[in-house]
C-alpha cells in the first residue's frame, strides 16, 4: 500500500505500510520516550537496528537536556549508525490520556514541526516518520493522522525536505493517514506521475 501527495510545488508526502528501520531517507524519526534510551514499539526497533552506538549517543545527549529528559513535543538529532538512514530524529509524543485533546494535539504537532525544522537546518532532502503517539501512548489514530498531515504541510511552507514519508504499521493506520492526507492535501498523485 502506497500513496504520494503533492505538498505545494516542491515537496511530496508519501504514505506506505512498511518497516521504518529499512528506510534510506536522510533521516528517520523515532517515536521516542522522554528518557531517549529505547523502549518498545518503533523506538525499540530503531535502537535494535541502529546498534549500541545509538544508545551511547542518546546517553550522551541526555546529559545536555534539562533533568536528562526530552519533554513531550520535543525533538533531537543523533547519527543513524547501523541504519540505512544517516540520522535519527528522536521525537517525544504526548501520552494521550495525560492531556486534554487540544494540548495533546499541540504537543503532537510540535513533534512534526520540530523534526522538520531539524531536517531543514541540517539540509536533509528526505525524512521518514512513524505514526507518533498512536501505540502505547494511546493517541487515537485518525485524530493523530489529521494533526500529523496538517503539521507537515504547515512546516514545509517554510522549506525543508523535498520528500516526507510516513512508514505506517498496518493497513488501518495507512487508511487513516490516507484519509487525512486527502482532506488536507487533496487527491493523491496518479501512479507514475
Amino acid at each position: 500500500m502506497e500513496a504520494t501527495f503533492a505538498v505545494g510545488e516542491t515537496h511530496s508526502l508519501e504514505l506506505f505500510v512498511g518497516d521504518i528501520t529499512r528506510q534510506s531517507t536522510d533521516a528517520i524519526v523515532s517515536a521516542a520516550n522522554a528518557l531517549l534510551l529505547g523502549g518498545g514499539g518503533v523506538d525499540g526497533a530503531i535502537h535494535k537496528a541502529a546498534g549500541p552506538r545509538l544508545f551511547e549517543a542518546c546517553r550522551a545527549l541526555k546529559k545536555t537536556l534539562p533533568g536528562g529528559v526530552l519533554a513531550a513535543g520535543g525533538a533531537v538529532l543523533t547519527g543513524g549508525f547501523d541504519l540505512p538512514a544517516r540520522f535519527v530524529i528522536h521525537a517525544v509524543g504526548p501520552i494521550y490520556a495525560e492531556h486534554d485533546p487540544a494540548r495533546a494535539a499541540e504537543l503532537l504537532e510540535s513533534c512534526y514541526v520540530q523534526a522538520i525544522g531539524i531536517a531543514r537546518r541540517e539540509g536533509l532532502a528526505s525524512i521518514t516518520f512513524p505514526s507518533i503517539s498512536t501505540g502505547v501512548y494511546g493517541y487515537p489514530v485518525a485524530a493523530a493522522a489529521e494533526v500529523a498531515v496538517a503539521a507537515v504541510k504547515r512546516a514545509l511552507a517554510s522549506g525543508g525536505p523535498a520528500v516526507v514519508r510516513f512508514s505506517l504499521f498496518d493497513p488501518d493506520t495507512f487508511a487513516a493517514y490516507h484519509a487525512a492526507a486527502v482532506a488536507v492535501l487533496g487527491a493523491p498523485r496518479a501512479e507514475g506521475a
